[in-house]
């Protein structure tokens, strides 16, 4: 082993483990990479995003580097006087301290999280992407900040702790910021392997969990409830359809076309409506006079109204979003606050809202289920890959903003998801 100081570092190379760490196999990771950057606030995704296409690769781990076998394909523009190397990007040309060579692997400096390096193969396009880029989560982040909440794809760099649960070529999916890029740098504690790179585990990543942990924490289902879910055929309603159908309950879903109906049909909900050809509140009304017991709703405005009116005795409407309100200047639409206390309380009905980020602490235990179900041939995870869109299937990542406006036109059936090609210049 070869230990070198650098100036104001200690930077250690380390020969010895250094096949099992980058054995690339003839593969090759490309220095710069596309990605979207929030670069204005707005709700406006076209406005507030920009494809940026000469981006750094990120390196795994905190102060770590990794080493290539040939030379980059364009010089860092900064360097460290010291050793000719730039913090976080690979060296122009060998010096002492980092050589040229496929079987060595560089730390400089005590990492503080275990990370790796994926390629994303597929990204997952959510509802509440255009609330991150008007930046309503965080009001604290300030442009130009990444987009993107999950991806799934194949580690292709790692540092050294997360060698001991990772290899390179692994299946991994991730939730989290950034995801909208070509490579990632994932902490290694919130990666989760996966049998293999297919988009139907990536509809698990938000909008699987957010129904089942939902669902199973607020409300409160049992066998024979009645369960209304609105924007059923979605992305996450979906899910929230068939996991009240696996608690043996009554399902009714609104949809917007016949064949989002029928598509409801085929994973068991029992009364699709479709509310461009029948009234919702019609149908409720006459068919379910007493009510409905559980309201999964994440549309807003006149449907949330009118999820209130058909709650039953003791009814409980959960909240996951109003994606009706969120391309407004204020991200909501208008409801009857001023009545909704009195509705409540003459029914004894109670309004939940969930966020997932309040529930990473039973959010492991919730993908192993959805997990479990699918292997079992028990869970349906439609993808809507584009193929129906105008412009065609959604591949690269200039097809994320179309994959965007399509969702919000109400066309997609199934978790709208992106497939990013590996770059020209990566045999990966």
């Amino acid at each position: 082993m070869l230990r070198l100081a650098a100036a104001g570092a200690r930077a250690i190379v380390d020969m010895s483990y250094a096949r099992h760490f980058l054995d690339f196999q003839g593969s090759a990771i490309p220095r710069t990479m596309q990605k979207l950057v929030v670069t204005r606030l707005s709700p406006n995704f076209h406005e507030a995003v920009t494809l940026r296409r000469d981006c750094p690769v990120p390196l795994p781990g905190d102060g770590d580097l990794l080493v290539r076998n040939r030379r980059p394909s364009s010089p860092s523009r900064s360097l460290n006087k010291n050793d000719g190397t730039q913090k976080g990007r690979l060296p122009t040309r060998p010096t002492r301290a980092h050589p040229r060579c496929l079987r060595s692997i560089i730390f400089s400096g005590a990492a503080t999280a275990w990370t790796h390096t994926a390629t994303f193969r597929f990204v997952g396009i959510n509802a509440s992407d255009i609330n991150y880029s008007a930046g309503r989560y965080d009001p604290s982040l300030k442009p130009p900040f990444d987009i993107g909440f999950e991806g799934i794809g194949e580690v292709v760099a790692l540092g050294l702790s997360a060698s001991a649960r990772y290899t390179v070529g692994q299946a991994v999916a991730y939730m989290a910021p950034g995801s909208f890029a070509e490579y990632t740098v994932v902490p290694a504690s919130i990666a989760i392997p996966m049998p293999s790179v297919k988009p139907e585990y990536l509809t698990m990543l938000v909008s699987g969990t957010t129904a089942y942990l939902s669902l199973e924490e607020l409300g409160e289902l049992s066998e024979g409830k009645k369960v209304l879910v609105t924007a059923a055929a979605g992305g996450t309603g979906q899910f929230a359809v068939q996991l009240s159908k696996i608690a043996k309950c009554h399902v009714i879903g609104t949809c917007s076309s016949d064949e989002k109906a029928a598509f409801l049909k085929s994973i068991g909900c029992d009364r699709p409506i479709n509310y461009r050809t029948e009234p919702v509140e019609t149908v409720l009304k006459q068919e379910y006079p007493e009510g409905v017991d559980v309201v999964y709703e994440s549309v807003g405005g006149a449907m949330f109204d009118l999820a209130v009116d058909a709650l039953a005795t003791k009814g409980r409407l959960i909240v996951i979003g109003f994606i009706s309100g969120y391309q407004s200047p204020t991200g909501l639409s208008p409801i009857k606050a001023g009545v909704l206390p009195t509705k409540l309380l003459k029914k004894s009905a109670s309004l939940r809202g969930f966020f997932l980020n309040h529930y990473f602490s039973k959010y492991q235990a919730a993908m192993e289920r959805l997990l479990e179900l699918y292997a079992r041939g028990d869970l349906v995870c439609e993808v809507d890959l584009g193929h129906l869109a105008p412009d065609g299937r959604f591949i690269g990542l200039e097809s994320v903003f179309q994959a965007v406006d399509y969702m919000y036109t109400g066309k997609n059936t199934g978790k709208l998801v992106v497939e990013l090609p590996h770059p020209v210049s990566s045999k990966l």
